[in-house]
This record gives C-alpha cells, structure tokens and sequence, in this order.
C-alpha cells in the first residue's frame, strides 16, 4: 500500500503527476541500501524531476522551526537543492522522485531497470499511462494497487479545487484549510501560485507533493476556471 493513491482529482487533472520511489525490504535488503537511494535520486535528476524526496523529511521545500505568523511569505521558493538533499541521506527509508511528464518518467524506468539495484521500486500515476510506460521501458507489471475514494457522508468532504491540493500530501499533513486559504490568496492576487505551492509543499513531511500540478491548478483557480 502507498500513500500516493490518494490524490484527488478527474484524470485530466493527473496529466502531469508521476511518483516513482524506491525502498529496501526490513530484514531482507536494507544493509547497504543508502548508496543505492542516493544512486537512484542522482539517476532521476538526469531526467528533470519536479522534485526529489525523502521520507520523513520532505522534499526541496521544508518546514521551518521559526512559527511566526508571516514566516512563509518571505522565504525563497526553494529551500534545498537537490544535491542537498541527495547528500543528506545517511540511513536506509523511501525516497523518491516526482515528474511532471510520462516520457521523463518512462526514460527514467529505463535506467532505473538497467541499474538493477535490487530494490523495490512503485510508480504512482495513471494506471493506463503508467502502465504503457513500463511496457515501452521493458518492464513487466506485477501488481497494481487503486485508490476507490470516498464513500459516505461526501457532503462533508472540502470543496473539489482544496481537496485537489490537500490530497497530495498522503499523510494529510496539508491541510484542507491552508489549501482554502492560498486558493483565496492566489485569487486575490496576493501571492503567486508559486508561492502558493511552496507553501503548500513544506507541510509535506513525505515530499510528494507536486508543485507543477499544485502552480497548475491554483493558475486555473486565479484565472477563474474553478
């Protein structure tokens, strides 16, 4: 099970969201798996990712230990480089790598497969176009996992656009409140959705969260699309 079948969304809505990650297995694999992850981050960012993560700590934007009210609006769009991140892996967890296009996604299948770490690795996207892309990148498919929704009282659930940006953070550490809120900001003109979705990310312990799909979609929000 992963954490990345949650997203919220019609499946135009995913056209530029692909997760692909990699972890060891307790007991089997994991000694000597810290070079292979920082291997398989520095593969991905041959391909242009629109972000890398590890787990547990986030991805290029982070959270900050200075909570004053206005902490947010001054900090740079990016906190971390990849490289940074990279070199801060120093014991075995998830880490992963975040496209925004199938064809960078496939090529990076590609190396991922010639690489032949050995470790387990879970692509998270479309199930017809991920699919396609493993054939194409000679994989075979073992498993498929989906994600049925919600079911029950759906009345209560945030309205489409918040939970389209809440819902990439698996954990549901983005909240559906501060998702409310930057929609608001962004069409009031008072940030960018750039700004928007750095915001966003650092609330992300996992660092899934996809800023091209979040600037995405708060763009159509400021454009009144939504």
């Amino acid at each position: 099970m992963t954490n990345t079948l949650h997203r919220y969304g019609s499946p135009e809505s995913f056209q530029d969201d692909f997760i692909v990650f990699i972890r060891s297995s307790k007991g089997r694999n994991e000694i000597g798996s810290v070079p292979k992850l920082k291997a398989f981050l520095q593969t991905a960012l041959r391909h242009r990712p629109v972000t890398i993560s590890q787990y547990r700590r986030g991805s290029t934007v982070r959270p900050s230990e200075n909570l004053n009210p206005i902490v947010h609006w001054r900090r740079p769009v990016q906190d971390l480089t990849p490289e940074q991140i990279i070199e801060a892996i120093t014991e075995d967890h998830t880490v992963a790598a975040i496209f925004d296009t199938a064809e960078a996604m496939e090529a990076f299948l590609r190396d991922v497969k010639a690489a032949g770490w050995g470790l387990s690795v879970n692509v998270a996207g479309l199930t017809g176009e991920t699919h396609a892309c493993a054939r194409r990148a000679g994989i075979c498919r073992h498993s498929v996992e989906y994600s049925l929704g919600f079911e029950g009282a759906l009345d209560r659930l945030p309205e489409r656009p918040v939970l389209e940006l809440s819902t990439m953070c698996g954990h549901s550490m983005v909240s559906p409140n501060l998702a409310r809120k930057m929609l608001d900001l962004v069409r009031e003109g008072r940030r960018t959705p750039e700004q928007a979705a750095a915001t966003l990310g650092r609330f992300c312990s996992c660092g899934i969260f996809n800023p091209t799909r979040a600037i995405r979609l708060l763009e159509a929000a400021r454009g009144g699309c939504r």
